[in-house]
C-alpha cells in the first residue's frame, strides 16, 4: 500500500486531481497495488483557512508519505499579498524543504495531436519525445540576498542567482544517467558567455561527461535553444538546465505537444518522498466550468507509478489509455482541434477510465 498525499491547492487544482485520483483507483483494480489518499491544503486554499501558503501540518503529512501530487496554486484573490504569502510559496517551500533539486518535464507529442501543434508538419517531425531536467532549488528563485530597496533617489529591485559546484553536480549526474538510458544525447543550456554562474555550470557538465563516455554531450545558449526548440525540435533527447531558464523554456517547448495542459512532471531528490504536478497554472478563468484538461495530471501520476513505486507496466496502461482517448478523437477545449467530441474534464476522467 502506498501513502499518497494530495494537495489538489487553487482553481482547476482540485477538478484534475479529482480525476486523477479516479484513475489511480482504476490501476488498483488491474494492478496489486493499493493507494491510500490523504489530502493536505496549499497555495491560496491554505491562506485562506491558516493565512499561510504552506503549513507544518502539510509538510509533516508530506515528509511522512510515499509521493505527493500536487495540482496548482495561485489567482488573482491573492495578488496583492506579500512574497512570502502569496500562493506559489507553497510549492517554492516543498521543493526546499525536501530537496526535491531535480524536476523533470517530458515533451512528448500524441500523434493523434499532430494538428494541434503550432509548428508544421515538417518541422515537428515524427515521434516528437525530449525531456527536460530543470534544477529545481537553486539559481534566481532561492539565492539571497534578494528584496527592494527605497532610498531618496530611488528603488532598487534585486535577486541574487547563485550556484554551488554540489548543486550543479548531482543534477548533472542525474541528467547523465537519464541521457544513458534514452538516445544517448544530452544537450546543457546556459548563458556562459555573459554569466557567472553558466561558466561554472558548463565546467562542472565537462567534468562530470567524463565518467559517461557513451553520452554525447552538447552545449547550448539559452537565446540559442529557445530558437532552435523552434527551428529543429526534434535534434533533441535530454535538456539539462538550471531553474530560471527551465522554467521559460519548458513552457515555451510544452506547446509543441499541442497544449501545456498536456504536460505532467515529477520533482525527485535524494530520498522520497517525490513530488508530481502538471506544468500548467491554475488557471482561474475556467476554474469549475468543466474545461480543464487533466491530462497533464493524469500523466503525472503515470510518472508517480514510474518514479517513486517502479510499476512502469502500470505507468504504461495509464499512458496507453490517454493515447487512446486521444485517437478515437475526445478532446478537452484546449486541444480541441481535430476533435470527434469535446469533453469536459470528468468526461475525459472517464473516457481513459475506461479505457484502462
Amino acid at each position: 500500500m502506498y501513502k499518497v498525499v494530495l494537495l489538489p491547492g487553487d482553481g482547476i487544482g482540485p477538478e484534475i486531481i479529482a480525476e486523477t485520483v479516479k484513475i489511480l483507483k482504476a490501476v488498483e483494480k488491474q494492478f496489486d497495488l493499493e493507494f491510500c489518499f490523504e489530502e493536505g491544503l496549499a497555495g491560496g486554499a491554505s491562506i485562506d483557512i491558516y493565512g499561510a501558503p504552506l503549513t507544518q501540518e502539510t509538510l509533516t503529512l508530506c515528509r511522512n508519505s510515499d509521493a505527493i501530487l500536487f495540482g496548482a496554486v495561485g489567482g488573482p484573490k491573492w495578488d496583492g499579498l506579500s512574497k512570502e504569502l502569496r500562493p506559489e510559496q507553497a510549492i517554492l517551500g516543498l521543493r526546499r524543504s525536501l530537496g526535491l533539486y531535480a524536476n523533470l518535464r517530458p515533451m512528448y507529442l500524441f500523434n493523434a495531436l499532430i494538428d494541434a501543434s503550432p509548428l508544421k508538419k515538417e518541422i515537428i517531425g515524427d515521434n516528437l519525445d525530449f525531456l527536460i531536467i530543470r534544477e529545481l532549488t537553486g539559481g534566481l528563485y532561492f539565492g539571497q540576498p534578494k528584496g527592494i530597496e527605497k532610498t531618496q533617489n530611488k528603488i532598487r529591485a534585486f535577486d541574487t542567482m547563485e550556484y554551488t559546484y554540489e548543486e550543479i553536480e548531482r543534477v548533472t549526474r542525474l541528467a547523465f544517467e537519464t541521457a544513458r538510458r534514452r538516445k544517448g544525447c544530452l544537450t546543457s543550456v546556459d548563458k556562459a558567455n555573459v554569466l557567472e554562474t553558466s561558466r561554472l555550470w558548463r565546467s562542472v557538465v565537462c567534468d562530470i561527461a567524463a565518467d559517461y563516455p557513451n553520452v554525447k554531450l552538447n552545449h547550448m545558449y539559452v537565446d540559442n535553444c529557445s530558437m532552435q526548440l523552434i527551428l529543429n525540435p526534434g535534434q533533441f533527447d535530454v535538456i539539462l538546465t538550471e531553474n530560471t531558464f527551465g522554467d521559460i523554456l519548458s513552457d515555451e517547448a510544452s506547446v509543441l505537444t499541442g497544449s501545456i495542459g498536456m504536460l505532467p512532471s515529477a520533482s525527485l531528490g535524494g530520498s522520497k518522498p517525490y513530488l508530481y504536478e502538471p506544468i500548467h497554472g491554475s488557471a482561474p478563468d475556467i476554474a469549475g466550468k468543466g474545461k480543464a484538461n487533466p491530462i497533464a495530471c493524469i500523466l503525472s501520476a503515470a510518472m508517480m507509478l514510474k518514479y517513486s513505486f517502479g510499476v512502469k507496466e502500470a505507468a504504461a496502461v495509464i499512458t496507453n489509455a490517454v493515447q487512446k482517448a486521444l485517437y478515437n478523437g475526445f478532446r478537452t477545449a484546449d486541444i480541441a482541434i481535430g476533435a470527434k467530441e469535446v469533453v469536459t474534464t470528468s468526461q475525459m476522467g472517464d473516457i481513459i477510465e475506461k479505457y484502462i
